[in-house]
């Protein structure tokens, strides 16, 4: 079953008056790429939450941000003024180029970013930290569930795309009886017009027939159909695995690709040609697709 790279999770949690939000967002690409945006209180646990995000999931770009947000008046909370004031010019200027005014909404907003809220002199404890490590893989499995409905989708489209090159790979074998026949008729033609009759020169007719089969055999493209055929069944197989391998659909796009461009090339026909032209545009559409998969 196919996975998309594309996911989004959401988990939080409270303690001593302040609620900790966690929010992962994925993208596609071709290693585990994770950012990290975490309060003070998190820095320590930097790289178990590295390689809790690497083990659950496993390729693409990852965006993970823990924001904070006061729920009480609590004398133990802190705002960083020099945090907040250097994160507002830093807003203004942006708006100023963009030719706005910011206002007194972006104060909860800011608040939210990392180091804003501060709690000096603390840090998780243990049974803290067992809480926030649970709700960071509620956060993972969100994400990882929402890669899989994308995933269903993708193989639709995926599997909506194959059969049409499967049916245009169809049409090109019922009309290959006829190219082939337009070929043998036209060379026995051109044979009759110059080797046969009082004034005709003398040749090898073994040497000839040589030349005839070699001839014919450049521009036979039975065998390609039957490869890709071949790809086409083992490009779907591999979609119904249960592990999802985005690479490996690649590398069999990429071989039915070859067998498709030597079809044009060889083909010398207009109908023919035609339909390869249709096969490379859906090939080039599952390409796209298939960079977004796990």
């Amino acid at each position: 079953m196919l996975k998309s790279m594309t996911g989004y999770g959401k988990a939080g949690f409270e303690r001593k008056g302040i609620r900790y939000t966690i929010e992962i967002k994925t993208l596609n690409s071709k290693t585990m790429d994770i950012s990290l945006r975490l309060p003070g209180l998190f820095r320590e646990y930097e790289m178990e939450i590295r390689s809790l995000v690497s083990a659950s999931l496993e390729r693409g770009k990852a965006e993970v941000a823990v924001s904070v947000e006061n729920i009480e008046n609590s004398s133990g909370i802190h705002i960083s003024k020099e945090k907040l004031a250097s994160l507002y010019r830093e807003l203004e200027s942006v708006y100023g180029e963009l030719g706005l005014t910011p206002g007194q909404e972006l104060i909860p907003a800011l608040l939210r970013m990392p180091d804003v809220m501060q709690t000096p002199g603390e840090s998780l404890d243990p049974t803290e930290w067992e809480e926030a490590i649970t709700r960071f893989r509620d956060a993972l499995d969100a994400v990882n569930d929402f890669r899989m409905q994308e995933g269903v989708v993708l193989e639709s489209d995926l599997q909506n795309r194959i059969e049409m090159i499967t049916e245009r790979m169809h049409l090109i074998v019922g009309l290959e009886k006829e190219r082939s026949e337009r070929i043998r008729e036209k060379l026995r033609g051109e044979v009759e017009r110059f080797f046969i009759g009082a004034n005709a020169p003398q040749f090898d007719a073994n040497r000839f027939e040589q030349e005839m089969i070699y001839y014919l055999e450049k521009l036979d493209i039975t065998e390609e159909l039957i490869r890709l055929k071949k790809h086409c069944q083992f490009f779907q197989q591999n979609m119904q695995e249960e592990s999802s391998n985005g690479r490996k659909l690649g590398f069999i796009l990429q071989e039915m690709g070859r067998e498709i461009n030597t079809i044009g090339s060889k083909a010398n026909d207009a109908e023919i040609q035609k339909i390869v032209v249709e096969m490379k545009d859906e090939l080039e559409k599952m390409k796209e697709q298939i960079l977004n998969i796990l």
